[in-house]
């Protein structure tokens, strides 16, 4: 009797990398011509958002082209990212909160479970908690509906990572 093999579709990041990140970015603001003298700030609270304040927003434009290179440098995608929209903050200053996207929504999860039952592969996929669990009898199978998600990838608003394969 062939046993069953699996993986699960997660939606998470590396605490530590996003860490490093921000850290990097604190010191671009310290060192750039533009940006040296502005009493511009990016803090990091928790694993939850990443908030930006800053003089006007061509400055926030560029904080945020610097906060994106770094998490790309960093291995991170840029699609943990969820923008809200720009604010005002105190002393004529400008805000942009970045919530962090962890975990795959009901919605999303829902989504790729019709897209691999739409791929006619003999696998099944079941939702749980927030993750999505695939099992099938061949590898081969799951290797496919991996590629299959990888190449459609821009479907998903979310960064996709494929572990636990068995």
């Amino acid at each position: 009797m062939a046993k069953d093999c699996s993986f699960d579709i997660v939606s998470e990041f590396d605490k530590q990398e996003l860490v490093n990140a921000i850290d990097q970015v604190k010191r671009d603001l310290q060192t750039r011509f533009d940006l040296k003298n502005s009493n511009s700030s990016v803090e990091l609270e928790g694993d939850k958002s990443i908030t930006i304040t800053t003089a006007d927003e061509m400055k926030l434009k560029n904080i945020d082209d610097i906060l994106q290179s770094k998490l790309i440098k960093r291995g991170l995608s840029i699609k943990i990212l969820d923008a809200q929209p720009m604010e005002n903050a105190l002393g004529g200053n400008v805000r942009r909160v970045y919530n962090l996207r962890k975990g795959l929504t009901q919605d999303l999860a829902k989504s790729i479970v019709s897209e691999i039952k739409g791929t006619k592969l003999k696998v099944q996929a079941s939702i749980q908690g927030e993750q999505v669990r695939v099992t099938g009898k061949s590898k081969d199978d799951l290797q496919e509906v991996i590629k299959f998600l990888r190449t459609n990838e821009d479907k998903f608003d979310y960064p996709l990572q494929f572990t636990n394969y068995r």
